[in-house]
């Protein structure tokens, strides 16, 4: 049997980690991040956290087949370095796995969380059985991965998959990527809540008024999700914009790469089929017929899981990393 990977899912708020053989994800390890602290310090919560999960699982370092990281932003796999991460402030060019690599004796990778959970529900989720598939998750930003002919789809620099940043609208609103009218300002759960928020300080009545106890800026879409099943028009029709959003950037995606599924994850997607339906109905109404009835959008089946088990399976997949000597 092959050794078990030590996966970590970074993220602006929270550390997990776990032991992952497979499909199987043992000895879960949740930390804050701390990210305000800065690049040094989150590091450093990193090394604690693999310490815990050596100690309760009872292994030595040795033991591990590699340690492999799904972080947000964009990542030089290449090299292990985080190039850029807005959700961690101040992490610009940091060499990620270098630096773990320098404390524990075992090959480091590192990888786009998106990527890696496209790579997760490709093998063990959703898109099991398909050659081309597209992963797109929705939840605070918008995040994808790109599966051609079996494999992920990296890019020149390792970049590739930043679905949340294809601008939809050139006179939208601007984008913490320094661009306008992207995706992930228009479809991604922080502009649900916009939307929610903007309709009901424009004077239109809802049931997130109550729900918030009248702190409208508090709105999320667990509310919107919550206030549209009992029929609350606002939440609707804010979640409707967004699935327009969102079936428009489908469109692009399925005339592009023609892939036989899109998975779509992360909080938003649990409006299910709110959210899913009206995109599809764009698909189908503006996409390449050939290309539209070719593709199933689809939710995606491994939740808070994906991260993990696909660094692990990207780790599997390299050979031992050997990270620059010189940045």
């Amino acid at each position: 049997m092959k050794p078990p990977v030590l996966s970590f899912d970074l993220g602006g708020t929270k550390i997990l980690a776990a032991l992952v053989l497979n499909s199987r994800v043992e000895f879960r390890d949740y930390s804050l991040t701390h990210a305000e602290e800065g690049p040094q310090a989150v590091i450093e919560y990193i090394f604690k956290a693999i310490d815990r999960v050596l100690k309760e699982s009872g292994l030595d370092i040795t033991q591990l087949h590699s340690i492999s990281i799904a972080s947000a932003g964009a990542i030089n796999t290449k090299n292990g370095i985080v190039t850029l991460s807005p959700n961690l402030p101040g992490w610009q060019n940091i060499p990620l796995a270098e630096k773990i690599q320098k404390k524990y004796p075992v090959s480091v990778f590192l990888l786009n969380d998106a990527n890696a959970a496209a790579i997760a529900e490709h093998r063990y989720g959703a898109g099991r059985g398909t050659r081309h598939m597209i992963y797109i998750t929705v939840s605070t930003g918008i995040g994808g991965g790109i599966i051609i002919n079996n494999k992920i789809y990296e890019g020149a620099s390792g970049g590739a998959g930043e679905i949340g940043h294809m601008s939809l609208d050139a006179k939208g609103p601007k984008c913490n990527c320094g661009n306008t009218g992207c995706m992930e300002t228009l479809a991604s759960g922080t502009a649900l809540a916009k939307e929610a928020k903007r309709r009901i300080k424009g004077g239109e009545e809802s049931l997130l008024s109550g729900m918030v106890k009248g702190k409208i800026e508090k709105i999320t879409g667990k509310e919107i999700g919550e206030a549209a099943e009992k029929g609350d028009v606002v939440a609707i029709a804010s979640i409707n914009r967004i699935a327009g959003y969102l079936g428009v950037g489908l469109v692009s995606l399925v005339n592009i790469f023609n892939p036989e599924m899109i998975v779509i994850g992360g909080s938003v997607a649990k409006l299910g089929e709110r959210l899913l339906s009206p995109a599809r109905q764009i698909v189908r109404e503006r996409a390449y017929p050939l290309h539209a009835s070719a593709v199933k959008i689809v939710p995606a089946q491994l939740g808070d899981d994906a991260g993990i088990i696909g660094a692990a399976v990207y780790a599997m997949q390299q050979k031992p990393f050997k990270p620059p000597t010189a940045l």
